[in-house]
């Protein structure tokens, strides 16, 4: 997401906001990421999360795969899906939930629309009407950090229980998603073949170990897009071979370049957990 210059709030140690509201800032946990300020002009994107988008001012355009353009307050998106957003102040928030962390099948009735197939158009003003008080600093952000579903979608999201070999790994991924470790030495370490664990982790995921892996490290590069650090640098530390597969990567997913990306967040709060950002060994 590509942001405009302009004068950004500051964040404490604490995470409570601090001077002028500029409604710019992307809140990373390991399982979530609440993003509300400018939208840049990304090209297709394809994120690896379930993506919910919301206007916070003129509407927004949405086009799935090679469809047609829908226009909307706000769409739903599922994950592995690529789409383009645009709309004209480029005013947005986004609330992406990682799908091992959830079970769709469960869901209370007044969530059943984030189980909608095809960029499904939404009308929940009581939704918008949360990221629009994060946006304007009318609710500090650390105060609502533990309870992200509940303020941003009025309900606890059901939790997803993995098989505990696949959620092994899973949680480590998601602890250091630059590991080197490949399938085949987790495979090992849970006890597994190699076609029974890549079969097994699939299942239980949803998408196969090698998808899941390369979204979770474009991921972790959120947590880069402020920082006075040049790209190669972050490439290696992200655990990407070289800066040309770091670039190729991060633009399939989120849609701009990661010097694009850089470029437009100089001025964005963001705030995460420490332990997303990580040295690959």
């Amino acid at each position: 997401m590509k942001i405009a210059s302009q004068q950004a709030r500051s964040f404490g140690a604490d995470g409570m906001v601090q001077g002028p509201a500029s409604g710019k800032f992307m809140l990373i946990t390991p399982d979530r990421i609440c993003y509300a300020g400018l939208l840049g002009r990304p090209l297709t994107r394809e994120f690896g999360a379930l993506t919910l988008y919301v206007s916070l001012g003129s509407p927004l355009s949405l086009k799935i795969r090679d469809g047609a353009w829908q226009s909307g307050e706000m769409f739903v998106v599922q994950a592995d899906t690529p789409h383009q957003v645009a709309t004209v102040d480029r005013r947005i928030g986004v609330y992406m939930i990682e799908p091992e962390s959830v079970d769709l099948a469960q869901l209370p009735p007044e969530l059943g629309f984030l189980a909608t197939e095809g960029g499904a158009q939404l009308h929940h003003p009581a939704i918008r009407e949360a990221f629009l008080a994060l946006a304007g600093g009318d609710m500090h952000i650390n105060a609502v950090r533990t309870r992200l579903d509940e303020f941003i979608l009025g309900a606890r999201m059901p939790m997803r229980q993995l098989e505990c070999r696949v959620a092994a790994v899973v949680n480590r991924i998601k602890r250091n998603p630059s590991d080197s470790v490949n399938a085949e030495d987790y495979a090992q370490q849970v006890d597994l073949s190699f076609s029974r664990f890549l079969h097994l982790f699939k299942e239980e995921v949803g998408t196969t170990f090698r998808r899941f892996r390369a979204w979770k490290r474009a991921r972790n590069f959120m947590c880069y897009v402020n920082a006075n650090r040049n790209l190669t640098d972050i490439a290696l530390e992200t655990g990407y071979p070289d800066s040309s597969h770091f670039s190729h990567t991060v633009r399939r997913y989120w849609g701009l370049t990661p010097k694009d990306i850089m470029a437009g967040s100089r001025t964005l709060a963001v705030i995460h957990d420490a332990s997303l950002v990580s040295t690959a060994h």
